[in-house]
């Protein structure tokens, strides 16, 4: 009887011993297609969702310059079907990429020439404002909005050395900018200097051109 016994507390621990054996395996095999699985939806992830995405942001307080050409609305019909083209200022690789320019020359036929800052739909609130004839090089962030009877619209008509500052609010972008018109030939072109004061990119995170500063003019 003590045999049977012995036998039976036996074959129990060894079946005991067994399903622990099943049961780790189990876990080992489950882990490691999780892992595996893991690394597989990783390597799906589209390129941009691996790196820190190119924003091509501005250098801030640098002079740059821009040729607009000819203005928006005065051209032929079937180059409104290529969007802007050369009538626009994209001031960084996203808003290119988002076909949302900070600055658009335009102007009928034969009528005033304007510019204004289109934006990319309903959310936008960029606005532009005539600073005179003021040199773009001392032209501060904090000037911008100290000069006498600062007044911002959604468009503003072109002058020949005047000095505007645009400020980008839109979805996803942010910033300020000031250009002077150096040449303009109604309806056909206008020459410009420009400088980014500040931008920035909200994407998740925000990501910034360095070098913010209210008193810095620029090179």
């Amino acid at each position: 009887m003590q045999k049977l016994t012995d036998c039976a507390c036996s074959k129990r621990k060894s079946m005991v011993s067994a399903r622990s054996v099943n049961i780790s395996l189990a876990s080992i095999i489950c882990v490691t297609l999780v892992l595996c699985s893991s690394v597989l939806s990783f390597s799906r992830l589209p390129a941009s969702a691996q790196k820190p995405q190119d924003f091509g942001l501005p250098q801030l307080h640098k002079i740059n310059s821009a040729t607009l050409q000819p203005s928006y609305s005065c051209r032929p019909q079937e180059e409104f079907q290529r969007g802007y083209q050369r009538t626009a200022l994209f001031l960084s690789k996203y808003s290119r990429d988002m076909n949302s320019p900070e600055l658009l020359f335009d102007g009928a036929c034969r009528g005033p020439d304007v510019f204004q800052s289109p934006g990319d739909g309903g959310d936008t609130m960029n606005l532009i404002e005539d600073m005179g004839e003021i040199a773009l090089e001392s032209v501060t962030a904090q000037a911008v909005f100290q000069t006498r009877d600062a007044h911002f619209e959604s468009h503003a008509k072109v002058h020949l050395n005047h000095t505007y500052a645009v400020l980008v609010n839109e979805f996803g972008m942010r910033g300020l900018f000031v250009f002077t018109v150096v040449e303009h030939t109604p309806n056909q072109r206008v020459d410009l200097k420009y400088a980014a004061k500040e931008y920035q990119i909200v994407s998740g995170h925000i990501e910034s051109s360095p070098g913010f500063a209210w008193g810095k003019g620029n090179l």
